[in-house]
């Protein structure tokens, strides 16, 4: 067999285990992630510890979340919002656009499949079949914003933390996480200067109000239902 022959089909073999390896990551792990959720989620739903309005978190890979990470010195860089619709669990999210994503997929992309549900402390008292209906009403209004990669306060684009916060505050009146503004948070790291250069270069709005997925996360009208975060 002629060597070019032979470095030909070695190419080749290369190629595809090379592929197959990537497939397998992309299509199988992310498979056994879902379904790893989905027990996850069935534990839950038997012990009736999902309700409407819980939120939330996970920890996500992202050069946005780790400058997220390090200024609010929290590994909760994403959350989202929980809301049923019949036997269908799903989460309202701001992603690209806002969205609502089904609950074992939210789950299922986040760091290690960890997350964490938290529940306003007096809900039975206070999210009654009313509230709940005008917060989902809320939520429906954001969804198909764009994205807020500057993390603005106005309804025209929507980040995740702030979807949550609006939803809360509008329909339950009730507010879960205190707002800061962009100079309260520890801008000083790299990857945070970083990111916000490519941002806003000069013109950092460092007085703009901002709510974080760690204000929320320590809001002390919650209490946390369930953690998978192993210890």
């Amino acid at each position: 067999m002629k060597p070019n022959r032979i470095i030909s089909i070695a190419f080749v073999v290369a190629a595809v285990i090379f592929l197959g390896y990537f497939a397998k990551r992309k299509f199988y792990d992310s498979y056994a992630k879902v379904r790893q959720a989905d027990k996850e989620i069935a534990e839950l739903v038997k012990k009736d510890d999902i309700k409407n309005g819980d939120i939330i978190f996970q920890s996500s890979i992202s050069a946005q979340c780790e400058a997220i990470r390090l200024a609010t010195h929290s590994e909760y860089t994403h959350c989202g919002i929980i809301f049923k619709n019949g036997n269908d669990i799903n989460v309202y999210e701001a992603v690209q656009p806002v969205k609502v994503t089904p609950l074992d997929k939210w789950i299922a992309r986040g760091q290690e499949g960890h997350f964490v549900i938290k529940r306003l402390t007096d809900r039975d008292k206070i999210l009654n079949e009313s509230v709940v209906t005008n917060m989902i009403s809320e939520a429906e209004l954001m969804k198909g914003k764009d994205y807020d990669i500057y993390f603005g306060w106005s309804d025209e684009k929507i980040y995740c933390s702030e979807l949550i916060w609006k939803i809360y505050k509008r329909a339950a009146n009730i507010e879960v996480g205190k707002l800061q503004i962009l100079r309260d948070f520890d801008l000083t790291s790299k990857p945070v200067k970083k990111i916000m250069d490519e941002r806003y270069g000069l013109n950092v709005p460092y007085e703009e109000t901002v709510i974080s997925p760690a204000s929320i996360f320590d809001c002390t009208l919650l209490t946390t239902v369930y953690s998978n975060k192993k210890k």
